[in-house]
């Protein structure tokens, strides 16, 4: 079957997320896997439909629908969660956020049994294991596909910045990366990663992704990893490469402070400088490796700054649009976040610190995700 290239039209502008979650064990505070029985008790809810599996058994994932305001979004959001800790309150888990697990060893993990998945371990092989990260998958509508590669290219300079803000795997296989955001390893891995290629018309696109399909390259666009991707069956660009964050309230203003970045963008219509990519991934690993306080390089203003004074000058041009979308209390958190140079890792080291044991730090987080 052909995959369709058609771009679906919206008639407002809008937003919506993925949200990963850690399944995990009362116990011993490791991933448990148990989404399959999960997912089987919320049969006949009112989410059923916005829970979906993710690549093993120890990850669900939340599908939000499409808004235009901050509060709709953050109060459907609000209540999936409560129906998801009152289920996992029955079967006696727990659900956590975070980018990564922080003592899980990827070989215990086991491949949800679906088509998809089983073909993905067939041609990944560890890999597929590996991928039990967890993330958040931020969707933009766009009046067409040409917008939607234009923005595709625009959101890229800001990529360090998203990574930045919402950095919370410290933590990885029992030890500390010294990285703020220890998950991009993962996705970086697959040969489909990176970036979409420099084209900004949709048909001269529709032409290039049909020859990945020729060449037995890519099915759909799901087999494109890039950190930033086009999705025509949805009408909108998706940014790929934000950590899940501790809570919902922070899920919400990540996504608004992307939306309303990008409604700035698609209205300035500035040109883009394709050298960007020249430092493209000196930014993204600054922003994985020191957070907020890292350097990058801006090759507009050719010089340096540090992602949190970018941030800081970012929000004060964003303010007209979030107060439109509603938004400005996340703004305002966005803000702070980044003046007190403060994200999910620095609050998980503050955990282990506090704790000296990573089981503490996740009995915490599944704490801070409990009460928000």
């Amino acid at each position: 079957m052909a995959y369709s290239m058609d771009f679906k039209k919206f008639d407002c502008n809008n937003v919506g997320i993925e949200l990963e979650l850690q399944l995990i064990n009362l116990n011993t505070y490791n991933l448990i896997l148990e989404s399959s029985d999960f997912l089987r008790r919320l049969k006949g809810t009112d989410i059923e439909h916005k829970i979906k599996p993710e690549v093993t058994q120890s990850m669900l994932e939340i599908n939000s629908s499409p808004h235009q305001c901050y509060n709709s979004l953050l109060q459907e959001l609000q209540l999936i969660k409560a129906e998801l800790n009152e289920t996992a309150k029955i079967m006696h888990i727990g659900i956590c956020g975070a980018g990564t697990h922080p003592f899980q060893k990827w070989k215990e993990q086991k491949v949800f049994q679906n088509d998809r998945f089983l073909n993905l371990t067939e041609q990944y092989g560890y890999l597929t294991k590996q991928f039990t990260v967890f993330g958040q998958h931020i969707h933009i509508s766009c009046k067409n596909g040409d917008d939607a590669l234009y923005l595709c290219h625009a959101l890229a300079y800001f990529i360090p910045h998203l990574i930045a803000l919402s950095a919370s795997s410290p933590f990885s296989q029992g030890v500390d990366t010294s990285f703020d955001c220890s998950r991009l390893s993962a996705i970086s891995a697959f040969p489909l990663s990176g970036t979409p290629p420099w084209i900004f018309n949709w048909n001269e696109f529709e032409e290039y992704f049909q020859k990945l399909i020729n060449l037995n390259i890519a099915n759909t666009m799901k087999d494109c990893y890039w950190d930033i991707r086009p999705k025509p069956e949805y009408g909108t660009v998706e940014i790929r490469i934000v950590d899940t964050p501790l809570t919902i309230q922070k899920a919400a203003d990540i996504a608004f402070f992307a939306y309303n970045l990008s409604q700035y963008l698609l209205d300035e219509r500035k040109e883009i400088n394709r050298e960007l990519y020249l430092v493209y991934f000196v930014n993204r690993f600054r922003a994985s490796r020191f957070g907020l306080t890292g350097l990058i390089n801006d090759i507009y203003n050719k010089d340096q700054k540090t992602i949190k004074d970018d941030i800081l000058h970012i929000c004060y041009k964003l303010e007209s649009y979030a107060r439109k979308s509603e938004s400005m209390g996340a703004l305002e958190r966005i803000r702070l976040s980044a003046l007190n140079e403060e994200n999910d890792a620095a609050w998980l080291r503050s955990q282990l610190e506090k704790y000296h044991s990573l089981e503490d730090v996740v009995r915490s987080q599944m704490e801070i995700w409990e009460r928000g």
